[in-house]
């Protein structure tokens, strides 16, 4: 039980990194009061992830436990590929105006419209569909709870950030980390559910050729990539 809560709180707040949830708590950081912000994230984290892990209980109670495992690992494979494309396809932040025009909103105006966002957000996001792989085949009480606890951990943090250092943090590098991870995760599942025989060394060795390939492909793929003249012109003029 409390594997699971740790696996799951552990999966959850990885998939939260540089996501653009997070991004989301960032922003209304900079707007709202904190409280009321983590506030917002919390309901709408119990309200997705109860979604979720019915899905996925429901659902894994029918499967068989090796199609489980094995449809577990792909989605983690593809939460990191998303995660690593997005780092790719990101337009540049210009906007650098961090003025909150809506601090003086209404607590109340200000929780529902930070849970709706949220809501609206997560809702088939893949931190979504990575609590319903979990839950197909654990306890989903167990899941439920590290989930909202990974997601609510994870907008902290970017609350805390937007209080501490605004919008200039390295969100492409915190997601490029994220991306890795989830593919090193997803494909250490992959080998335990179709090479049960190697034992937990060799799987997890293995397993690291995943992460490593991705950062050399994306490393050249940098290289390659001529940097845009705006960023070229700014870095002129100082």
């Amino acid at each position: 039980m409390i594997a699971t809560v740790l696996l799951s709180f552990g999966v959850l707040f990885v998939a939260e990194l540089g996501d653009k949830s997070q991004l989301m708590a960032l922003t209304f950081a900079l707007r709202y009061r904190w409280w009321i912000v983590l506030g917002g994230i919390a309901a709408a984290s119990v309200a997705v992830n109860l979604i979720a892990v019915g899905v996925g209980h429901f659902l894994g109670a029918a499967l068989p436990t090796d199609l489980i495992a094995i449809c577990t690992g792909l989605i983690l494979i593809a939460v990191g590929v998303w995660t690593l494309r997005e780092t790719r396809s990101a337009p540049d932040e210009d906007e650098t105006d961090t003025e909150s025009a809506a601090a003086q909103a209404t607590p109340g105006r200000a929780f529902f419209v930070v849970l709706s966002a949220f809501l609206l957000a997560e809702l088939g996001d893949r931190t979504m569909f990575a609590t319903v792989a979990l839950a197909s085949d654990r306890p989903w009480a167990a899941v439920w709870a590290g989930s909202v606890a990974g997601m609510v951990a994870a907008g902290g943090l970017a609350i805390l950030i937007g209080i501490t250092v605004g919008k200039h943090v390295p969100e492409r590098l915190i997601a490029l980390g994220s991306g890795l991870l989830f593919l090193y995760i997803g494909a250490a599942t992959l080998l335990s559910a179709l090479a049960p025989e190697l034992g937990r060394v060799p799987e997890l060795t293995i397993a690291a050729a995943a992460p490593a390939l991705a950062a050399a492909v994306l490393w050249l793929l940098g290289r390659s990539t001529p940097r845009p003249r705006r960023v070229e012109r700014e870095l002129d003029r100082r």
